[in-house]
């Protein structure tokens, strides 16, 4: 079954040498439901820095023993906590101030008299951009070793995961395995050059998406442009500020991602045109007949409704929602003499009926979106003990969403009306899907349905 997902607390560590600042600190704090740590100056804070995991450190700058502008230095020279964004919340607001805290490697500058208003805020900011950057990984390629070190140092500090390697050829052998989502790169290396290396990546599909970045002591118009047309997002000149890198690294990936973000969304709301037209297809089909009238829509939501109990995502839920609406879409392809024949069919019409899951299969296998619920509309008639159909699938080869469905589809067609039979009642089907646990149905997701009957 799927594994429960459960959400961590934000940790918060506030340092300042005050109680009382500490705790209007703390209390502004509530209703963001997180936990919160506190330390009474610099060097207790980097202690708890050190030994906890944080999602935001908020200090104060003039404190005893260190204070915030030094504690700030020694979080940013540390592997284990250059990643943790930090608030600086102080008194001290003027401009010098507050550059003394950037350059230090805060992430933020509040002053005390803007805390009430600002601080929530920001920290909700900061902990989504956080939570970003640390799951991007960006490749640095350069054969100079200082480069690299102070390259991946800078992004480290601010939260990014990184790799590199020394020329285009040792970027590529990485590339196989690892799939960066952004990549900086020299030109002027040996083995292979930065200009081959975009090549290559601009000629595999799978890479060609990736943002690349030039960095080169080259600054010639004409050497830009050509980069450019090789398909760089970006190109800065070497000697640059780490900081301006950074910030471009922050716009390129914004925009990467905002790109990537319309794109999704033009295919979600593709695939739900396409989805809802092909679930009127089932339901006006289902319609003509007074007997499986609805069957679809109750079939999956008792699937939705399983996987839920079973600790699925919220998306694999409705996957099984949807999974479970089109199970039997196939049966568009069945002649209506046989699909709404009444009374028994004969062996010659059962077989016609058989190929509706594959018939299902086929429709949905060409739209790439719904991939992941065609086993469920191949595999529904499948049965434990290997005698079902198409495939005559045994066991746990047979997919759980599919071994869901059916116990699903079992239940509502023993609970319903058909043309050669009356409904059972609610306890006789029951029993009877107990009876089948191991031979048709899966003593697993048997028991995760009845699960379900319980609390429905």
């Amino acid at each position: 079954m799927m594994e429960n997902i459960r959400l961590k607390k934000t940790n918060i560590l506030v340092v300042d040498d005050s109680p009382a600042i500490r705790k209007s600190l703390v209390n502004l704090l509530e209703p963001l439901d997180v936990n919160i740590i506190e330390a009474e100056n610099g060097s207790i804070g980097l202690n708890h820095a050190i030994n906890n995991n944080f999602d935001v450190i908020i200090s104060d700058i003039d404190m005893p023993v260190m204070d915030g502008i030094q504690l700030c230095r020694e979080l940013k020279n540390r592997p284990e906590t250059r990643g943790v964004p930090v608030i600086v919340v102080s008194a001290f607001d003027s401009e010098e101030d507050v550059n003394r805290g950037f350059q230090a490697g805060a992430a933020e500058y509040i002053s005390k008299d803007h805390a009430k208003e600002l601080l929530c805020g920001k920290i909700k900011e900061i902990i989504k951009k956080a939570n970003f950057q640390r799951q991007q990984v960006i490749m640095v390629v350069d054969d100079s070793e200082t480069i690299r070190t102070v390259v991946q140092s800078g992004l480290e500090k601010n939260g990014y995961q990184t790799i590199s390697a020394e020329n285009g050829q040792q970027a590529l052998d990485l590339l196989k395995n690892i799939k960066p989502d952004l990549i900086l790169s020299d030109i002027d290396m040996p083995v292979m050059n930065g200009f081959q290396f975009r090549e290559f990546v601009q000629s595999d599909d799978q890479l060609s998406k990736i943002p690349f970045v030039v960095m080169s002591a080259n600054n010639d118009r004409a050497y830009m442009k050509r980069m450019i047309k090789y398909g760089a997002s970006a190109y800065i000149c070497k000697p640059f500020n780490i900081d301006q890198l950074v910030i471009m690294v922050e716009k390129t990936l914004s925009d990467q991602f905002l790109l990537l973000l319309h794109e999704k969304e033009k295919l979600l709301s593709e695939r739900n045109l396409m989805v809802a037209g092909i679930t009127s297809l089932v339901a006006a089909l289902e319609a003509r007949d007074v007997y499986t009238k609805g069957h679809s829509e109750i079939v999956g939501k008792i699937v939705s409704g399983m996987l839920a109990l079973s600790g699925a995502t919220k998306i694999e839920i409705e996957n099984g929602l949807l999974g479970g609406r089109l199970h039997d879409i196939g049966k568009i392809g069945i002649p209506d003499n046989i699909l709404f024949k009444k009374g028994r069919l004969t062996n010659e019409e059962f077989n016609q009926i058989k190929l509706h899951p594959g018939i299902g299969a086929g429709i949905l296998e060409p739209i790439p979106s719904l991939h992941n619920i065609v086993d469920m509309v191949k595999f529904h008639h499948e049965r434990m003990d290997g005698t079902g159909y198409p495939d005559g699938l045994k066991g746990s080869k047979i997919p759980l969403w599919a071994r869901m469905t059916a116990v699903a589809d079992t239940y509502h067609a023993l609970t319903s009306d058909r043309s050669y039979r009356k409904a059972c009642c609610k306890e006789n089907a029951l029993q009877m899907i107990e009876n089948e646990k191991g031979t048709q149905l899966c003593p697993d997701c048997v028991a995760l349905f009845l699960q379900y009957i319980e609390n429905n």
